[in-house]
């Protein structure tokens, strides 16, 4: 049984940058623990990372959330300093410019992974869309998100965003 874990947009901006936000730093712990688990038992780890540039405010997503954030080579594109010194050069990382990785989703098309979990930030929006990417992938995947591993700005949008994962048949753990 192949197991897969996501770890999606744990970046300075969404933790104390641009669109950071109380709580965010509390699950980094958490995801730390998964990345060793998941590499102690020879399993898989990919990463996704928001990128966008300094155009960011004439483009959709800007319209829409007019806060410049995760822009290509600043501090706030990083990857949080502890969550980086566990990851390793075999880690696949996605560049994403949008909510949810296309690119993502044809990497897992190919693998045989009985099990995707996903963590990371934020809840209600990259993780909620890379959880569909991963499930319409691997329709017969097992896709699990743990709510200890991640977050959102806006706590009543967090446990919608649960909600609608449960509805899509993605096991929600330790909600």
């Amino acid at each position: 049984m192949k197991k897969l874990l996501i770890v999606v947009d744990y970046q300075n901006d969404f933790i104390d940058g641009a669109l950071g936000f109380d709580g965010a730093i509390d699950i980094k712990d958490e995801i730390i623990h998964k990345i060793k688990a998941y590499r102690q038992a020879n399993d898989d780890v990919v990463f996704t990372q928001d990128t966008h540039e300094k155009d960011y405010l004439d483009k959709e997503e800007g319209k829409n959330l007019p806060v410049i954030h995760c822009v290509e080579g600043t501090h706030g594109h990083d990857i949080q300093s502890d969550v980086k010194a566990v990851k390793t050069n075999e880690d696949k990382t996605f560049i994403k410019y949008t909510f949810p990785s296309l690119e993502l989703g044809n990497y897992l098309k190919d693998k045989d992974y009985s099990v995707i979990e996903l963590c990371g930030l934020v809840s209600n929006i990259c993780v909620l869309s890379n959880a569909v990417i991963a499930k319409s992938a691997l329709p017969n995947a097992h896709i699990i998100v743990d709510a200890k591993a991640t977050a959102s700005f806006d706590p009543a949008l967090h446990e919608k965003a649960l909600d609608v994962l449960e509805g899509i048949h993605v096991e929600v753990t330790n909600r």
